[in-house]
């Protein structure tokens, strides 16, 4: 959000996010509301069905339009005229409805039942790409999230390492001065000499000759500046490398920092156990009946006699641990996606930006 309120201004481009944004968290909220009966069963299917008629338009409709006319406008070949970016992004999004409508092809969509153009189609397709989406990013928080919050991935590093490499870049940034310094007074002596040669004729630059007063290199000297800038580059990003360590070493220390290492333990220990699970079903042809969650509940309760309603809870609780999974995946993932975005944002890239993750927020919804 701060890369939509900082750099974006278009006002179409903050309606349509918005707009994105509240429809997803419309969706969410119907289903926690159906997971817990609240509401009248016809007002919230009359909701539903509002909702995704309007979460449709808006993904195959708007946000490709949109998209297609923003990128268009970061291309400096094509005319920026109002007209012809509107013919080339109905142009784009004609394509890309085409290419969406091809995707479903594979796939045990089509129904004679429902016919063509309904909205069963649409949803078989956007599931397609959503399930892809959320397989893309359930794989980078499986691999980001322990990475980031386990104590075991911590790189050791000790206030002397990160001093050392302060001390170098320190002497590096010194030099570079140094030689700046020695190439203005070479700059200023060559032009001091061609003053003088100017002024005394022949006599004294034979002088200068005779008397060995000569500049320095200067292209070597710049040369040698080049190359101490880049050395001092790399040690100030290995300084910032080594300072984040320490400060992962010191959150990890804390009592938020165990309990996400524990976090961390527990989920990798799960999804290793679901995928040799998964693994044995696929080798052995089984069709797996009961979840973990589920597993665990009556172990629980036939070991040690506690006493509730093990198929509430146990919806209850999966259906927890699910929205932490993905709530924890999609989060590093835009945590890193946005850390890309800051590098390479500017007023021509950021409403391209914003859209794209509109696109992938209310797909994977």
């Amino acid at each position: 959000m701060g890369l939509t309120v900082e750099v974006v201004h278009h006002s179409v481009v903050l309606l349509v996010f918005s707009v994105t944004f509240s429809l997803s968290c419309t969706m969410f909220e119907l289903i926690i509301f159906e997971i817990l009966g609240i509401m009248d069963s016809s007002s919230r299917f009359f909701h539903w069905k509002l909702g995704l008629y309007a979460i449709l338009f808006v993904l195959i409709a708007v946000l490709p339009f949109y998209l297609a006319y923003f990128a268009i406008g970061t291309i400096r070949l094509v005319p920026q005229k109002q007209h012809v970016k509107v013919m080339i992004a109905f142009g784009a999004w004609c394509a890309i409805l085409y290419l969406f409508w091809r995707i479903g092809d594979p796939f045990p969509i089509l129904s004679p039942k429902h016919g063509i153009f309904s909205i069963e189609q649409c949803i078989g397709r956007v599931g397609v790409i959503g399930v892809t989406l959320m397989a893309i990013l359930s794989g980078f928080g499986a691999v980001n999230c322990p990475y980031t919050y386990m104590s075991y991935f911590v790189r050791h590093v000790t206030e002397t390492d990160i001093q050392g490499i302060e001390k170098r870049l320190l002497q590096t940034l010194e030099m570079i001065i140094v030689k700046k310094k020695r190439v203005a007074l070479a700059k200023r002596e060559s032009l001091r000499q061609a003053r003088s040669v100017t002024s005394g004729g022949i006599w004294s630059m034979l002088k200068n000759v005779a008397t060995g007063s000569s500049t320095e290199n200067v292209s070597h000297l710049k040369q040698e500046i080049g190359a101490l800038e880049e050395l001092s580059r790399q040690l100030f990003l290995e300084t910032v490398d080594l300072q984040e360590a320490m400060d992962r070493i010191d959150y990890s220390k804390t009592f938020k920092g165990k309990y996400f290492n524990f976090l961390g333990y527990f989920f990798s220990t799960y999804c290793v156990w679901k995928i040799f699970m998964a693994t044995i079903n696929i080798i052995f042809d089984r069709v797996g009946k009961v979840d973990p969650v589920t597993r665990g509940i009556e172990i629980a309760v036939k070991y040690f006699g506690i006493q509730f309603d093990v198929k509430f809870w146990s919806q209850q609780i999966s259906f927890l641990l699910v929205g932490i999974i993905i709530v924890s995946s999609i989060r590093g993932f835009l945590i890193t996606l946005t850390r890309f975005f800051y590098a390479i944002a500017s007023s021509k890239f950021a409403n391209v930006i914003v859209l794209c993750l509109a696109q992938i927020m209310v797909t994977c919804v």
